[in-house]
């Protein structure tokens, strides 16, 4: 785990040379990307998802693309067309931006749901489906897509099933004063992040996917993980709780966090600190109020009344 370890604190210390105070959010898009997840950014515009999107990208060497996700976005703008080739007299295969390692979409929810859905097959599969044919994408594939929760005028908001693709849904949130003017001290005469480096690539990205498959869960460690589950599913307030997807989503989640933190097993904080942005998403609640402040109480209110495994019980199976 201490590989895992290592190469997380690399892509941390690099890209906190443009991010300002915000280890904890670099931490969750680290754990969704060395748990071959995807993440959604949802805040207001402005608070720097974008550019932690790039400070990423740029940390990393592999091939990185941004789409501006609007109303007359078609499907084949993501994943490409054929187009007839008049020297050769046959069809030619044009890669769309789906092609990629690393996709930022930006403002998806501005997009049409035919245009949203061509993103389902290659976030859960990693590949795509042309005409019959299907073309697998290098790995690592990673998601970042981005929306604004307020300015609601020419979205259409993203269904269950596409939200369910995300193993998470973050904010940025506003930096702290001090922060807000180490921030433009920062950025007074040109952007950091002109002279960020990649400091790893894909083989050592692929190398900490494998690793973090080795970490481990103890049964009580697993029964927790359904407890927090089944109780979405039965809480009055839930229309549609938590799926096996979603289960299996926060064990992984849990075991990269684990590894970046050079630890070969999952405990309970684990599983407790990831519980809201894994889950919150993935339910339905019931009456008016949809909310993202909403789903995420609830997530916490249930984890207030689990009892976590105590250390006996970690330390029995």
């Amino acid at each position: 785990m201490n590989t895992v370890q290592h190469i997380a604190n690399k892509i941390k210390g690099n890209m906190s040379q443009v991010i300002v105070g915000k280890e904890k959010m670099i931490d969750l898009v680290l754990i969704s990307l060395l748990s071959e997840g995807h993440l959604l950014l949802e805040d207001v515009p402005g608070t720097g998802k974008t550019l932690l999107a790039r400070s990423l990208a740029h940390s990393l060497a592999i091939d990185f693309k941004r789409v501006q996700f609007t109303p007359d976005l078609l499907p084949t703008d993501l994943s490409g067309v054929h187009l007839y080739n008049q020297k050769d007299g046959d069809f030619v295969f044009k890669e769309g931006p789906l092609f990629t390692q690393l996709l930022l979409a930006d403002e998806i929810n501005r997009a049409t749901p035919r245009t949203q859905s061509a993103l389902l097959e290659c976030m859960e599969e990693k590949q795509i489906s042309i005409n019959g044919e299907t073309k697998r994408l290098e790995r690592p594939f990673f998601v970042i897509a981005t929306q604004n929760p307020i300015e609601q005028q020419g979205t259409f908001p993203l269904p269950e099933a596409q939200l369910d693709r995300f193993l998470m849904r973050v904010s940025v949130g506003y930096p702290e004063k001090d922060e807000g003017v180490m921030l433009l001290q920062r950025f007074i005469h040109s952007s950091p992040l002109e002279k960020l480096e990649p400091i790893t690539d894909s083989n050592e990205i692929i190398n900490a996917f494998l690793a973090i498959k080795n970490v481990t869960a103890t049964k009580s460690v697993l029964a927790y993980i359904m407890d927090i589950v089944e109780a979405t599913r039965q809480d009055e307030r839930i229309l549609t709780g938590v799926s096996p997807r979603g289960s299996q989503a926060l064990l992984k989640a849990a075991q990269a966090k684990a590894a970046i933190q050079g630890r070969p097993y999952i405990i309970p904080d684990d599983v407790k600190q990831l519980a809201v942005p894994v889950l919150a998403h993935r339910i339905v609640i019931r009456g008016m109020n949809r909310s993202k402040d909403a789903a995420e109480q609830i997530i916490q209110s249930i984890l207030n009344k689990i009892t976590v495994p105590t250390e006996s019980e970690l330390t029995a199976n």
